[in-house]
């Protein structure tokens, strides 16, 4: 059985103003270098195998500020991998983020993201964006799931690595706990920058056990 931390990564500038960020890709700022130096202190002693992330830099730059903090970073190995990027939002990249999920939750009776994902379940929400979208660049719900197998494929296919850390995005965070969740979690609540989830893994199996904690003595 392989043990997943899951980590959002820390908080970027198009995360202070506001704007849809997938992935477009913008620098940590002083807060978030600070979410990821925080909680490599609070993984300090989870003896990693292997650290993931995605390919952004937003993400890879947190995973290297959590290993620096890691009681095995001399021998922590990091592949950023695009398996495991943000959704793509397309025409609505960079955009206003209480604007576009008017745009895009509006004509569905809900005019933001939290109040979508307590109505809608996750793959009817991403197929809005890709239907409010004018150019219909968007993800797609088979698209995003196709690309994110991958990455859970390459997970599985560690020989070895049993205790991983992964940096990711907010709404992959919020989806894999929508999909996996061993309960009911409240993805309306977005995952803060620097939270962990915790995700086991174990042949086929895949069970998301905590979201959006802050620390590993907190529970939902």
């Amino acid at each position: 059985m392989k043990q997943i931390y899951v980590v959002r990564h820390g908080q970027t500038y198009i995360n202070r103003f506001d704007k849809m960020q997938g992935w477009c890709d913008t620098p940590l700022t002083d807060k978030g270098i600070a979410d990821a130096k925080r909680v490599g202190q609070v993984l300090a002693h989870v003896p990693f195998d292997i650290a993931l992330s995605s390919d952004t830099k937003r993400a890879s730059d947190t995973c290297d500020y959590i290993i620096q903090e890691n009681c095995n970073r001399d021998d922590l190995q990091h592949i950023a991998s695009p398996f495991f990027r943000e959704q793509f939002y397309g025409y609505f990249e960079g955009m206003d983020q209480s604007l576009t999920w008017r745009m895009i939750g509006g004509p569905h009776g809900y005019p933001t993201r939290g109040e979508l994902l307590r109505h809608f379940s996750i793959d009817e929400v991403k197929q809005f964006v890709v239907d409010a979208d004018p150019y219909h660049a968007a993800e797609t719900p088979a698209a995003y799931w196709k690309r994110i197998k991958q990455g859970f494929k390459l997970i599985q296919e560690l020989d070895g690595a049993d205790t991983i850390l992964l940096v990711t995005h907010g709404c992959n965070i919020r989806s894999w706990a929508y999909k996996f969740g061993e309960k009911k979690f409240d993805i309306g609540i977005p995952p803060r920058n620097g939270s962990i989830m915790k995700m086991l893994i174990d042949g086929q199996t895949i069970k998301v056990t905590s979201y959006n904690q802050m620390s590993l003595e907190s529970e939902n």
